[in-house]
């Protein structure tokens, strides 16, 4: 698993929603306060928002801001959104299985279905208002 660049900006953006509670924040705001490109956040904002994980309010004093407790967003819902499987071959996936090589060799599959489990494990349990 390795986090693209656009799930770390989704991360960067949830967070500082989750540490500022039921307040709307405007991209410009969220973009300046995390670095983030206002134009990539606009996109990972709207993804977010289809899946209801943010809502946003437009107008002045509109905004977005998460669409449910930051302690109901786990880290691998946010990771499967925008990188797909926890698992480092799509044949080892709980979600995106796809038959793939390493299927003929068990035990090679046996470890990253291991390794896997671990890895979701962690990232199942843990949720946004850990990292806050």
């Amino acid at each position: 698993m390795k986090l693209t660049l656009k799930t770390e900006y989704a991360f960067l953006a949830l967070l500082y929603l989750a540490r500022n509670g039921n307040e709307h924040k405007s991209v410009s705001l969220i973009a300046k306060a995390q670095s983030i490109p206002k134009y990539f956040l606009e996109q990972i904002l709207l993804e977010l928002k289809k899946t209801n994980i943010v809502i946003s309010i437009k107008g002045k004093s509109g905004g977005f801001k998460l669409n449910k407790p930051p302690d109901q967003i786990t880290i691998a819902e946010i990771i499967r959104l925008f990188d797909g499987p926890l698992a480092a071959t799509m044949s080892a996936s709980k979600f995106f299985y796809k038959s793939s090589p390493i299927e003929k060799e068990k035990k090679a599959l046996d470890l990253f279905k291991e390794i896997r489990d671990y890895l979701a494990s962690i990232l199942e349990k843990t949720t946004l208002k850990e990292l806050i």
